[in-house]
């Protein structure tokens, strides 16, 4: 059976609310700070102060900064007895509110001297400096970051609460580099991905490697067309249900979505602009419901160039920074080029005919 668009296009809103209907945000769960990175805090803990008490930033003597006052080259100052040495990160012994460097104090003679005076504080990381006390790990909501993770590892944290939804990718023969290219923007979104290639591109095999058994989502990537070998949505529709497919979103028109018993499911295109088109606008909405992320974030630049865009279409505009603007790379077809330099996109609703050169526009960046 060959599959066909319907033959008028879903729009890309009525798309979105039926996969996001009923899908509510995933349990937390605790995992180690290697496997955290990316993944979407949930109830991180606060942190204790770091460093937990004084410590030396650099090597050097410690000594009273109010016992040198006066103290320099041409008015040494003798001590009854030689300071304490302290190493980098070393805790400052009793007494101690500076550290002068090597060359600051004069221990060849018979009297140590010191060559110059000091402030309290000086050469010191002082307590909570690094990390105030109560500190969150993370910002609920928002992906945990290597900065975050770091924080975490200097207050002595070995787990953070994270929402990391699971899912599965499922490549039809024939686009094992798009395929590739959706599991490593997943990963590096902190998902846990499993991939799965189907035996044969016929809706049977395909059926066979749709098992939503544990997993938050689906994707098949491949097959969603409507040519004689795509029969990746006729597949969808025999083991669950298909709610949409042909959408008006350029890149992207032919991909599907529907769900496999609770678990959501999108068919996106094998062609990469068309899945990573597909992804951005109906994936990453998706994520982020089943994760409680709050909004990504966008950035405000004017337009380098006009876009036009067809009136009763979406159309996502990749584009670059040049200048402190936005330069259009591709609108509603992209080359790969325009894929690999682009900094952000921007989703142009069907409604919207463009916008002027000049024109101030909020776009999602690619790499947050």
């Amino acid at each position: 059976m060959i599959q066909r668009l319907p033959p008028r296009l879903t729009p890309l809103d009525t798309a979105l609310a039926a996969l996001l209907r009923g899908v509510d945000p995933i349990a937390s769960v605790e995992l180690l700070l290697t496997e955290a990175a990316g993944c979407i805090a949930a109830g991180t803990p606060l942190l204790t102060a770091y460093p937990s008490r004084d410590i030396a930033a650099a090597d050097g003597w410690a000594l009273r900064a109010n016992d040198l006052v006066g103290a320099s080259p041409y008015s040494p100052l003798p001590l009854t007895g030689l300071p304490v040495w302290v190493d980098a990160g070393e805790a400052m012994p009793e007494g101690c509110d500076c550290v002068l460097d090597a060359n600051a104090v004069d221990v060849s003679g018979p009297l140590t001297l010191v060559l110059a005076e000091s402030v309290p504080g000086q050469g010191i990381r002082r307590t909570g400096t690094d990390v105030p006390e109560r500190t969150p790990a993370a910002a609920d909501g928002y992906p945990i970051s290597a900065a975050g993770l770091l924080l975490a590892r200097s207050a002595g944290v070995e787990r953070l609460s994270v929402r990391r939804p699971r899912l599965r990718i499922v490549n039809v023969p024939g686009a094992t580099a798009t395929v590739q290219m959706i599991a490593d923007i997943a990963r590096g979104a902190g998902l846990d991905v499993s991939a799965h290639e189907a035996g044969a591109r016929d809706a049977t095999s395909i059926a066979e490697a749709l098992d939503a058994s544990a997993c938050d989502l689906l994707l098949t990537i491949g097959g969603s067309g409507v040519g004689r070998r795509d029969a990746t949505v006729a597949a969808l529709a025999e083991c669950g249900a298909v709610f949409v497919h042909g959408l008006a979103l350029l890149p992207g028109r032919t991909a599907a979505v529907g769900r496999l018993g609770k678990v959501p499911a999108v068919a996106l295109p094998g062609s990469p602009d068309h899945a990573l088109a597909a992804w951005l606008a109906l994936v990453l909405p998706l994520i982020d419901r089943l994760s409680a992320r709050r909004p990504r974030r966008s950035a405000s630049l004017p337009l380098a160039r006009k876009i036009a865009s067809n009136v009763g279409i979406a159309e996502i505009a990749l584009l670059a920074e040049e200048h402190h603007a936005w330069m259009p790379l591709a609108v509603g077809e992209w080359p790969l080029q325009a894929i690999a330099r682009a900094d952000a996109w921007l989703l142009i609703f069907a409604s919207h005919e463009g916008f002027a050169a000049g024109a101030p526009v909020d776009a999602y960046l690619m790499r947050e």
